[in-house]
């Protein structure tokens, strides 16, 4: 596969060459920009912590854009997906970055484990919930669902100084359900309950709040058991819909 490099705003990742992206992306930038809304853009920046420019478009808008683009275009491969998405990564308004999400999310079966190098520099990259947590729940997750060997990589996640990696490492198993490594969700809970960061704490609740509807007395034993450690904002999030 020939690869051309994209100048160090890559974060030292090469990107792909393929035609799909090429076409794709020649197709959002010509679509997205026209219908760009000033007004609204500056509200939603200012909204999401002035984390990136915004072109201010509505996601119903945006998704109704997105079909424009994608219409007539083929089943992506692996290359496909790294180029749409590091180039999307590259583009300063967030949308573009919305669109690559979306396009990840669509197509992630066509992803291998060799994907999961790219998406950790999309999570530490401009990074903010609205990226990181469906790049955690609906990308990483799904590739480790897909290749147990990755739970290391997570593993080694759950560690990480980057607070947006070790909350992918947290929400990634946010949909398992039954499938969820109960050991791994609880254990990466207690590695990272003493963080002082809202959005670990926020994670940790999360991901026991949504691992409640599967097996609420699992969760409830495991706060109860370490109710110490964690932050009030985790107990109170892990157990909003199962109570005490």
């Amino acid at each position: 596969m020939g690869l051309t490099a994209f100048g160090t705003s890559g974060g030292g990742l090469e990107v792909p060459r393929s035609a799909l992206a090429d076409t794709l992306l020649e197709r959002l930038t010509a679509t997205y920009a026209p219908s760009a809304d000033p007004e609204r853009a500056a509200s939603t920046r200012a909204y999401l912590k002035n984390i990136a420019p915004f072109l201010g478009l509505t996601t119903p808008d945006r998704r109704a854009l997105s079909r424009a683009v994608l219409a007539g275009t083929p089943r992506p491969d692996e290359a496909d997906c790294t180029a749409v998405a590091l180039r999307c990564w590259r583009l300063p308004e967030r949308e573009y970055q919305y669109f690559a999400v979306d396009y990840l999310r669509r197509h992630v079966r066509c992803l291998s484990s060799g994907f999961l190098p790219v998406a950790r520099h999309l999570v530490s990259t401009v990074p903010w919930w609205d990226t990181v947590d469906a790049l955690a729940s609906h990308v990483v997750g799904d590739l480790v669902a897909a290749d147990p060997k990755l739970r290391a990589d997570m593993d080694a996640w759950i560690e990480d100084d980057d607070l947006w990696v070790a909350r992918t490492a947290l929400l990634h198993q946010l949909f398992y359900k039954k499938s969820t490594d109960t050991e791994r969700l609880f254990a990466y809970c207690v590695r990272q309950s003493g963080h002082p960061d809202f959005f670990i704490r926020k994670a940790i609740g999360w991901c026991l709040r949504e691992y409640a509807k599967t097996d609420p007395e699992a969760v409830r034993d495991f706060v109860a058991r370490e109710r110490e450690r964690l932050s009030p904002l985790s107990v109170r999030e892990a157990l909003k819909n199962i109570g005490p």
